[in-house]
């Protein structure tokens, strides 16, 4: 799995790496940039090329006119450091030691891509707002010696693009938009109201949840407006044609049943991508695709070799050479927020097909949301961010027709859930168990186990096992 080393494995030699990352293209064609836009817990369909009726998306929709528009994009983890070390790795979160866990580390000798190309491919690397994180990576002994796995922190993208000159560069713009607190500035509500939202029907159709989701959309609005501010900069430097654009959400929104839920509002999120010199415009893909596969892809666009990564890369589909990639994609999580006693992780393994979610809650005896008690961090039911509609639900007990909605969001579940989405597409209906679907669920769960068995997942040997438990937690204690 080299250079993906653990502990015991020697580090590269930066010879090793040069012959790993050696081109196959011509050597004098040249090299493209790469932007990658990625939003803050933004989660599909809240675009409106995805069909969403509300949101006003402009600059994603025209990067999906423009390129390839991915409707079944999963970021793997539902959760922010997790999610963000799978897409920055090209592996899946349970080979990622501490990195698995929101607020954990980073391991210091871990590659990523963008430290690989500044080292290697003499690429001018940079991030701005939030790189890799949060969590802990200022290590002096990392392999390539940056303070942040997403690349050198900038001031902004226009300071960044100053001094690029003719160097190829790799730029992450991480914008905090649409995390919570969800406050954006009042020329992005234009065209939003309360009356016109759908309410999924996990969630009470209740006007605190309505304005909720309108300052939601607020915020997709900023982001989306300011991803478009960027990609006129590359305009006015004559970088935009040779630039790859990936636009995109790093897992899904900060609702009950969303954010660390593996649950398609945890893990299904907006992805569009361009290339005007090599990708195929106009190209509305149903085919799966997850984050572990970005790296691989990029990497494979670029000439360099993919074999060190465990994502396999969709190139074919960009060029239009194929419309398969992926029939299925594998979903897990660890440790999100620090909210149980025990330092404890909610550990679930699922696949997610057309038709079909399943889950495995390997812990089911726990509370998927947190303890009812604050342990440490966030507050009670800490894994869903505090939110008036959180509030309405843990309170609102007069209110009527709450206690299903309040039931679904905090409640114990059971240890395997599945849903039929062809009749069930809010994830609501628990299927496991009934007669007509034993056929299916056996298939369904065979192939997460062997999915857990190839991938060398400590939990495929221990299911129970507290080794990710035991991974530090630098997360502050609830206020």
């Amino acid at each position: 799995m080299l250079p993906f080393h653990s502990k015991n494995t020697p580090r590269l030699s930066l010879i090793f790496l040069s012959i790993f990352l050696s081109p196959v293209v011509n050597a004098e064609q040249k090299k493209p940039n790469i932007l990658i836009l990625l939003a803050d817990n933004w989660a599909a369909p809240h675009a409106s090329v995805m069909g969403d009726k509300s949101v006003k998306t402009p600059t994603f929709d025209a990067i999906a006119r423009h390129g390839v528009l991915f409707e079944n994009a999963f970021c793997q983890v539902p959760s922010c450091s997790p999610s963000r070390a799978v897409l920055l790795t090209g592996r899946v979160s349970h080979q990622l030691q501490d990195a698995a866990n929101l607020w954990g580390k980073f391991p210091d000798d871990q590659w990523t891509f963008p430290l690989a190309l500044e080292e290697v491919e003499n690429y001018k690397v940079g991030y701005t707002i939030k790189g890799w994180g949060p969590g802990r990576y200022l290590n002096k002994r990392h392999t390539f010696g940056n303070p942040n796995p997403a690349g050198n922190k900038s001031e902004s993208f226009e300071k960044f693009l100053s001094g690029v000159g003719t160097q190829p560069f790799c730029f992450w713009f991480g914008s905090h938009d649409p995390h919570r607190p969800w406050q954006a500035e009042q020329q992005y509500y234009a065209g939003l109201m309360h009356e016109r939202v759908e309410v999924p029907g996990y969630l009470p159709d209740h006007p605190t949840v309505r304005e909720e989701i309108v300052d939601y959309y607020a915020e997709v609005q900023k982001f989306d407006a300011e991803c478009g501010r960027m990609i006129e900069l590359l305009k006015e430097t004559d970088k935009y044609e040779n630039t790859i654009i990936l636009m995109l959400g790093d897992n899904g929104w900060q609702m009950p049943r969303g954010l660390a839920n593996v649950y398609d509002w945890g893990t299904h999120v907006p992805f569009a991508i361009q290339w005007p010199e090599k990708i195929k415009a106009g190209i509305e893909s149903t085919t799966f695709i997850s984050f572990e596969d970005i790296a691989p892809t990029l990497f494979d666009l670029l000439g360099l070799s993919t074999k060190p990564m465990t994502g396999a890369s969709f190139s074919e589909v960009l060029t239009g050479a194929s419309v398969r990639h992926r029939k299925e994609v594998f979903l897990e999580r660890e440790r999100h927020a620090n909210v149980r006693q025990r330092d404890a992780c909610y550990p679930c393994r699922a696949i997610r097909t057309q038709n079909y979610l399943w889950i495995w809650n390997i812990r089911p005896e726990l509370y998927p949301a947190g303890d009812p008690e604050t342990y440490w961090a966030v507050g009670p039911f800490g894994d869903i961010d505090n939110s008036h509609t959180k509030s309405l639900l843990l309170d609102g007990t007069a209110v009527t027709g709450l206690a299903s909605f309040r039931e679904l969001a905090v409640g114990k579940r059971p240890e395997y859930e599945l849903y039929d989405l062809r009749s069930d597409p809010w994830q609501v209906s628990n299927v496991s168990g009934h007669q007509a679907y034993r056929r299916i669920e056996r298939q369904l769960k065979s192939r997460v186990i062997r999915w857990m068995k190839q991938t060398d997942d400590p939990r495929s040997v221990h299911p129970k096992t507290d080794v990710f438990d035991k991974y530090e937690y630098f997360g502050g204690a609830a206020k």
